[in-house]
């Protein structure tokens, strides 16, 4: 059996890690410059390495689609900001249609997740994703991330794995950060439109264990005529002693940013000259964000398995101001207005994995509790230039959730494995509306079967096929509102409290070429309700239902020890199964997603990344008459390192100064002298032009 060890070094080479079968053992990530196989590692000016426990079981069932990315691997990607490390997930596109301090929007497997409706992202431990959030479901703003300080990444898509719950229909995304780092880090950067960064790592022995500490400062205006203004800190202090098998780890965490967005555009503005492709229709939009968070993690190694505990608390706070239609709702004082959301959120999990046989065959029952509360406050106001006019919502909501698990997973033959589990859901919310006939209480549960299977290996192919049920949470205030907040004598129709989702998935990986990885998927997905961006409130509603069947296709070739290749292409189709005259296409479905990419380096002197994203055409209405255009985006680093551990890197993004769209949406707006009802137009957040960005680090 191979160790996790030996499988996260051989990531550094070759790509992501899943399937097989692996010991229960801590991963650890070396970024020793003494270490000639490991390119990913010398491919950034400033990644030290070190070592983080995510742990693993004894038999793994996992899917074509999952895996495990390491830290060096994310740090050797070129990117804009830093929720964007995160599309070294093979088909996962991460993007932005506002301000730098703005949650990213992710698309995935023919989703247009928005804010991370349908993706559970978690780091450390910690849910990223808030449910009722004041602007979107699910919202997952990841600004806060170090990307030097990521140990390792696991994904899993689809609904199939017992320990993903709220949000992880189209897949979930774990992030763990290091323990300790194999060396300091001093680390600026200075590029185009006013970016500058700076960010130092250090580790120290304390008593039995070590103590880490990061601190990372940035300004960014952007290209646009009104600058964006981004200002952030960002700081971590970690304490951890022993392993990941026994041991245990308390992480402080604080960030806080302002900034001004350009948010999306309507085509026509530009067109006819209004304002430029870098112009906005608001200078005020924009907002401010702040997370303070407390963690910790214990793991515990007996004669009967392994136990894992953690918990954590967090405080959070967002403001955003934005107006995405003008003149339509309001002809004198605009439709600009405040999102507030304030909250302390708390939960934890516990699982324990048995470890024994059947019939003499190896097994492992995993048993699991996770536990979530949200105690928020969330508002909606009209404004005019950031100034309060009215208020639309000022709600206090206490929402919590509880859920039990559990997996069986056996080692039949050589060349059979199964995973047979269950997970049970129950969700209250407490609703106290500013509107008093929209307040209420609610509660909801739901019950989904997990299922896997692994064939082979067999000339070096392992074959699986996947099965499980899931479902995201709605808004609390939707599922107790009985009446529009906006115009109180309008009756609305309340939204379930959790939909469910089904997931199917056959594939297969092969390792038959020595240092190529390549893997195929075939996968579908039903979901109850379809969430679509609404542009006169900027969130997501409920809508028909869905089904999505395509197929993955990826593929790692460590070439040689100082030289890889990736490349990676989604297709899918995607369409409301319920008839309705306005058309069956979801809109904002992506159809075609590629990426390719080249990584080489030695441990000493030069090192570099070329890196291609291809995001498709997508119908941005029901009938498929108004589509966007696709964006292909080429991003490229070179750097050296040198002997006394001092490295520098060069960045240029948007290598080819494509002039496409980071975003596109299609939806009602109005511009002053436009008639009342507005116009449908395609609305866009340009891709910025070409940049550079200059990174000098030191380790010592």
């Amino acid at each position: 059996m191979a160790a996790l060890t030996s499988a996260a070094s051989a990531q550094d080479r070759s790509g992501p890690v899943s399937g097989g079968e692996t010991q229960l053992e801590e991963i650890s990530v070396t970024a020793e410059p003494t270490t000639p196989t490991r390119i990913g590692l010398s491919a950034s000016a400033g990644y030290v390495g070190g070592t983080t426990g995510i742990g693993g079981p004894l038999l793994t069932v996992d899917s074509a689609s999952a895996g495990v990315i390491t830290g060096a691997q994310l740090n050797s990607r070129p990117v804009t900001r830093p929720g964007e490390v995160l599309e070294a997930v093979p088909g996962l596109i991460v993007t932005q249609h506002s301000g730098e301090g703005k949650a990213n929007q992710y698309f995935l497997r023919g989703f247009n997740l928005d804010h991370g409706t349908d993706i559970a992202i978690s780091v450390d431990g910690m849910p990223v994703n808030m449910r009722t959030h004041a602007h979107g479901q699910g919202y997952a703003d990841l600004n806060f991330l170090i990307p030097e300080l990521v140990g390792a990444v696991a994904f899993h898509k689809g609904p199939y794995f017992v320990r993903d719950g709220d949000f992880a229909s189209a897949g979930s995304v774990r992030i763990d950060y290091l323990d300790t780092t194999a060396k300091n880090l001093a680390l600026t950067s200075i590029g185009s439109f006013g970016y500058k960064r700076a960010l130092s790592i250090t580790t120290v022995p304390l008593g039995e264990g070590n103590l880490l500490l990061a601190g990372e400062a940035q300004v960014y205006d952007g290209p646009w005529v009104v600058p964006d203004a981004l200002r952030k800190i960002n700081g971590v202090a970690r304490y951890s002693q022993g392993t990941a098998l026994d041991g245990f780890s308390i992480t402080g965490m604080a960030y806080a940013a302002r900034w001004t967005a350009t948010n999306q555009i309507p085509e026509r503005a530009v067109g006819e000259g209004l304002i430029g492709r870098y112009g906005t229709l608001n200078p005020t939009d924009g907002g401010d964000s702040g997370r303070f968070s407390l963690s910790g993690r214990f793991s515990a190694t007996d004669e009967t398995g392994v136990t894992r505990a953690s918990a954590y608390v967090i405080r959070y706070q967002m403001n955003l101001f934005n107006d995405f239609t003008y003149v339509l709702n309001d002809p004198v004082g605009g439709d600009q207005f405040h999102q507030r959301d304030q909250r302390i959120l708390g939960g934890g999990e516990v699982r324990h994995i048995f470890q024994g046989d059947l019939f003499g065959r190896p097994l492992e029952v995993e048993i699991g509790a996770q536990t979530r509360t949200d105690s928020i406050r969330v508002g909606l106001f009209n404004t005019t230039l950031r100034q309060y006019r009215s208020t639309v919502l000022d709600d206090r909501v206490l929402e919590s959730s509880g859920a039990l698990y559990l997996d069986t997973r056996v080692r039949w033959t050589e060349w059979l494995r199964t995973s047979v589990g269950v997970r049970a859901d129950g969700y209250y919310a407490d609703v106290r509306s500013y509107t008093p006939a929209n307040s209420g209480k609610a509660t909801d549960g739901i019950v989904n079967p997990k299922l896997g299977l692994v064939l082979g290996p067999w000339f070096d192919t392992e074959f699986y096929v996947n099965y499980g049920g899931g479902f995201h949470s709605n808004d609390a205030r939707g599922v107790t509102a009985t009446v529009d907040p906006a115009s109180p004598l309008f009756t609305i129709t309340r939204s379930p409290f959790l939909v469910p989702s089904t997931g199917y998935e056959v594939g297969l990986r092969n390792r038959s070429l020595s240092g190529l990885e390549t893997s195929l998927a075939l996968f579908r997905l039903d979901f109850a309700s379809e969430n679509i961006f609404q542009g006169d409130t900027g969130t997501t509603e409920p809508s028909r239902p869905t089904r999505r069947f395509g197929v993955e296709w990826t593929n790692r070739y460590a070439v040689t020890p100082w030289l890889s290749l990736e490349g990676d292409l989604t297709i899918t189709n995607a369409r409301f199964t319920s008839y309705d005259p306005v058309g069956n296409r979801v809109p904002e479905a992506p159809t075609t997603v590629a990426s390719a990419g080249v990584t080489f380096g030695e441990p000493l002197g030069w090192f570099g990344s070329l890196r291609l994203r291809y995001f498709g055409p997508r119908p941005l209405i029901e009938d498929n008459s108004i589509r966007s255009r696709a964006t292909a985006l080429f991003n490229g680093r070179i750097g050296y390192a040198f002997a006394n551990g001092v490295s520098v890197s060069l960045d240029v993004l948007n290598l080819t100064n494509s002039k496409s769209d980071q975003i596109t949406y299609a939806y009602v707006s109005r511009l002053p002298g436009e008639a009342a009802e507005g116009l449908i137009d395609r609305v866009f957040h340009p891709v910025e032009p070409t940049a550079v960005r200059l990174t000098i680090a030191g380790r010592f």
